[in-house]
Parts: C-alpha cells; structure tokens; sequence
C-alpha cells in the first residue's frame, strides 16, 4: 500500500476518535445555545426574528469555526500542538526581537487563565442541560434534577485517576450517533417548515442587527454560545492531527448543527411557547427519556475533553514557569497523553458544584457562560496574525487582511458578553483573571528568586580554584546536583564542600531547560561538557509537552561517557526557605502568595520521580 493509503486508512478511525473528544463542547450547544439567544435579552419569538438569529448562528459557524479555525487557525501549529500556550511559545520563538514580545506573553498567560474558568463552567451547563430533559419528559413528576446533575459530576470527577482510555474508546461511536441524532430532529422540522433555509441569506443577519443596534449585543452573546468549544479544535489538534479534524467538522459536525438548529428554529416558528426548551421538544414524546440519556453521555464525554484540557493546559504550564509543580499522575501506561492532575481535578469538581447551586438552571448559567470563552478565543487571533506575518512577511497580506475581519468578529462577540456581567458574567472572568494573577505571581516570583541565587552563585572559575588550592577529599560513587542555570556551580555543590569537606569521585551538574516547543528529538536532547577532572555538566533540554525523566536522562547519558550506577548514584538537592526581605521587587502581596505557593510546590524529588532513599537535600534560607 502506498504511503497515501495509509495515510487515508489512519483518517477515518482519527477523524472518528475527533468527534468523541474535539467536538464534544460544541456539539453540544444545541441543548441549550437557540433557547438563550431568546430567553436571554427578552426577544419576541416571531418568524422574522427566528429566521434573524438562525442567520447570525450560520454565518457565525461558518466565520468563526469554518474559515478562522478550521481553515487559518488549525496551520498555525508549533510542531503539531496547539492551544493558546503552544501557540504563543511559538510566536515568542518565531519572533524573538519583536518588540511587542512581552504583550505576546502576556496575552497567552491571559488565554490560558481563561480556559482554566472555562474548565469549570463547561462541564456544569453541559450536564445540567442535558438532565432538564426530565422536566420535559414529566412535566409534574418533579424530578430532582439539580441533584442528579450533582451526583453524575461527581462520579465523572471521581473516576479521573483511573483513567479514560477504556471509556474514550466509545466517545467517537456515542458522538456519532449524537450527531445523527441532531440531524434526523433537525431535518424533520425543516421539512415541515421550510422557510427556515431562507436564514442562508447573510441579509438576514445583518437586518437582525441593524433592527436592535445596542439590543442586539444580548442576542450575538446567546448566538456566541453556538460556537463555544470551537477553541477544541486548535487545542486537541496534537492529538489528531489538522486533517481528521477538519474531515470531521466539514462531514459530520457542521451539517448537524446547522440541520438541528434550523430543526429548532422550524419548531419555533410553529410554536413559540417551545422557546423554553426548543432541542427536547423537537422530539417524539416516547423517544425522550432515551434523548435525556444520550445527552447526559455527550455531555459527560463534552465535559470530559475539557477536564482533560485542563490537566494538559496544567502541566505545559509548569513546564513553561507560569505555575509552581503539582503532582501529575499518568492514567495510561501506553498513552503519555493520559495525565491527571489531583489538585486541578477537585478544584474543577469544586467549582462545578458551586456554579449548579449557585444558578440553579442552565438558564441561569447562560447569562455567566460564554465570556471567558469569548476572550480566550480573541487572544488567538492577533498572535496567529503575528505568526503568519513572521513566517511569510508581505507576501500574506491578503490573509492577514481577512483575518483582521475576523478579530472585528471576535471583538463584536467579546463586548457582546461583556454585557452579561451582570448576570454571571463577572464569576468566570474574576476567576480568569485570578488565574492570570496566579500565573503573573508565579513567573515574577520565580525570575526574582532565580536572579538572587545566581547572584550569590559562585563562577565556576572561582570555584576550580579553590579546588586546586585546598582540595576536599574524594570519595567513591557519582553524586547529581540539579543546577537551574548552566552558569555557575549549584549552592548544594558549595555547601556539601564547605561542611562536608567531601567531593564524590564522579560529579555531574545537571540542568533542566524547557525550551518553547513542545517536544525535543532524542538525538539533540543531551549536551555533555567536561568541567574539571571528575566534573561533568549535563544541560538536558525538553519541549513544554515533555515531563523531564532524571534516570532516563543518565541513562542516555552513559553513551557520552557519564558513568551511572543507581546504587551508588546520590541526588543532592537545594531547598530553599523563603524569607521576607527587606527590599523585594515583588509587592508585599504578590510576595506572600508566592512564598505560599513555593511551600505547597511538590518536592522536586517526587516531581522528577528520584529513588527517596538516594537523594540529600541541602536546605538554604533566601531572602526574597
């Protein structure tokens, strides 16, 4: 079989696998998104005003998703991974004396922080959503749903640390059948109602708009819930690939959605009252406790894509020094891709449950959903943008033209959820920007306490003099020191000497640098250089995707001369107690969050997974 052939039998399983975890979100959106766009700003259900908003919803999935993500978006790829911290890392790679560099970094900060309140409020609509449909399959059973909704996220949150690989083998299959399902509701309706297709005329829209002015900024906020989730498709592309991804939303995702939402709207028109629930009542009544049940399983798979985004978004974001190291535990033997994140995972599951409380009705939760969402997908388009014009220079004018089009698109969405703050808006966006202090502390905190150690660290010429001048005495076995700058000699190096009077026969100073890319080929990871006799340093680099491996590291290290022997191998390790000083760079509160959060940092120990029984720590008290 020619490589094409391959190419082409690896697609279809892919583009299948794609639809299980890259379109949940937004496939989903039909539960809830047409009913807000009414419900939301208070607008007449009339024939005129549902052909209006089924046209902004079109051409929304066809501007935004259509050509921003699927056709420019999904090329700019950091060697195959995507997402807003992928991104930006290649754009501050590609454009490295750019002098708006630092406003690049800022941005990419600010989108992560908003993905991580989108985490939360995501799976808490979704599910919610999907259970209300009990209350349209018996109106007075008075069905519990908000502690339904509680117990089914809670058990979704609680088997995170067994892993999703065996249930994630049925997300492509179950979302399929969603999909056709919204096809089949939709184009019974259609059917029925065929003056809906005129909402394909742009016009249309843009009379929607001209008609309610300012009014109609509450109603492109509801139309904007049509089109969350469509940031999946940059951030899952490692996992796929751009092809199955695009294979699947031009084949089986788009299709769907426009057929069910033009579904909802046929049903509108003929009856308005429906407004309060449009998706569950397109249906047959005895096919809907079956609807409910597949709903509640494409939200759960929906919300599942996000849990595990966070957990990705999470780790790149300790690689990179925007967040301090938490415990990441790997739910798959065959699948590196499979992490969970504990601390991440209850505090998502923390935030689910208080959102549900607190609104009570997916309603409810409309009015805050969409915001954080809405920012995190404008941030993407300047620093595509960027991208595109370091890579092609003049030549992509025309693109970056039309691209700019598109951020007035992002912009127009963006202010249209500004006017929900009142409404609940202001919690994923307090949450957000806390995220983004957390992450501004963090680095700030971290390059402060980096510039002082290297200040007081002594140059590596000193040191060999001293060395020769009074040497220490030499004894068998290979001690590691973890040194966070190739520069100077570690503080655990110098302190060992200086109380010990001891240095190990083989000495190997070893430094971990994440590099803006998200994987480093084998061959090019390790650079080895002799420092005296006996002194080796190490400086082993890894993209923000990998997790540095120190025993595997050394073991590749052997074939450039560096002797390992586990059993009389010794880590020794700086911990550092922060103090308060007397002048600090950082505010007095940004300090004391730092220094909590360096207290609560996983030891480094445990983070790079050394044997407990071969690893000294040297503790040192720094001022900060």
């Amino acid at each position: 079989m020619s490589g094409e052939g391959k190419s082409g039998a690896r697609i279809a399983p892919m583009a299948l696998g794609a639809l299980g975890v890259v379109f949940g979100d937004i496939g989903t959106s039909p539960l809830y998104a047409l009913s807000s766009c009414f419900t939301g700003p208070q607008l007449t259900v009339t024939p005129d005003h549902v052909l209006g908003v089924l046209s902004l919803v079109f051409w929304s999935l066809v501007l935004v998703i259509l050509v921003k993500y699927v056709g420019v978006v999904l090329n700019a790829d950091n060697k195959g991974e995507g997402g807003v911290l992928a991104l930006t890392a290649l754009v501050m790679n590609t454009d490295r004396v750019s002098p708006r560099r630092k406003l690049y970094g800022t941005l990419g900060i600010l989108g992560a922080s908003l993905f991580f309140a989108d985490g939360a409020i995501t799976p808490a609509i979704s599910v919610l959503s999907a259970v209300e449909g009990l209350h349209v399959a018996a109106p007075d059973a008075q069905i519990p749903v908000l502690p339904i909704t509680v117990v089914v996220l809670i058990g979704l949150f609680v088997i995170q640390r067994h892993g999703t690989g065996s249930v994630g083998r049925v997300f492509g299959p179950v979302m399929l059948g969603w999909f056709l399902i919204l096809t089949v509701l939709g184009v019974g309706w259609i059917v029925r109602e065929p003056a809906v297709l005129g909402a394909l005329n742009p016009v249309r829209a843009i009379g929607m708009l001209a008609q309610h002015q300012v009014g109609a900024l509450a109603v492109l906020a509801g139309v904007f819930l049509t089109v969350t989730g469509g940031e999946a498709l940059y951030a899952d592309m490692g996992h796929f690939g751009r092809r199955p991804i695009r294979l699947s939303w031009s084949l089986v995702v788009m299709p769907a959605l426009v057929l069910n939402y033009f579904g909802q709207g046929a049903l509108l028109i003929e009856n308005p009252a429906a407004v309060s629930n449009p998706f569950y009542l397109m249906a047959p009544a005895w096919s809907l406790y079956p609807m409910v049940i597949l709903a509640t399983a494409a939200t759960v798979i929906a919300s599942q894509a996000v849990i595990s985004g966070v957990f990705s978004v999470t780790t790149q974001a300790v690689s990179l020094g925007l967040l301090p190291r938490v415990r990441v535990e790997h739910s798959s033997a065959e699948h590196a891709g499979q992490i969970y994140v504990p601390i991440m995972n209850w505090l998502l599951l923390a935030g689910c449950l208080a959102l549900i409380v607190g609104f009570g009705s997916s309603a409810a939760l409309a009015g805050a959903y969409g915001l954080a969402v809405s920012g995190a997908m404008t941030i993407v388009t300047p620093l595509t943008l960027s991208l595109i014009k370091s890579r092609t220079g003049s030549e992509s004018r025309p693109l970056r033209a039309a691209l700019s089009l598109l951020f007035v698109v992002d912009l127009a969405f963006l202010l249209a959820n500004l006017t929900k703050l009142q409404e609940g808006g202001w919690l994923p966006l307090s949450a957000g920007l806390t995220f983004y202090w957390i992450m501004q502390t963090w680095q700030r905190g971290r390059g402060s306490l980096l510039t002082r150690l290297l200040r007081e660290q002594k140059p590596v010429r000193d040191f060999l003099e001293d060395l020769k001048r009074d040497p220490p005495v030499r004894v068998p076995g290979t001690a590691i020191f973890l040194d966070a700058k190739a520069s100077g000699v570690p503080r655990a190096l110098l302190n060992n000497i200086k109380f010990n009077r001891v240095m190990h026969e083989h000495v190997v100073l070893l430094t971990l640098v994440t590099r803006e890319e998200p994987r480093i080929p084998r061959a090019k990871r390790l650079t080895v250089t002799p420092v005296y006799d006996g002194i080796l340093r190490i400086v082993a680099q890894f993209g923000f995707m990998e997790k540095p491996d120190v025993l595997e590291i050394l073991r590749d290290a052997e074939a450039h001369g560096v002797p390992h022997d586990p059993e009389h191998t010794t880590f020794f390790l700086s911990r550092e107690e922060l103090l308060p000083g007397q002048r600090s760079e950082l505010p007095p509160l940004r300090r004391r969050a730092f220094m909590q959060m360096a207290r609560n940092a996983q030891v480094i120990a445990d983070y790079y997974g050394l044997p407990p029984s071969r690893v000294v720590e040297i503790g040192t008290r720094v001022e900060i």
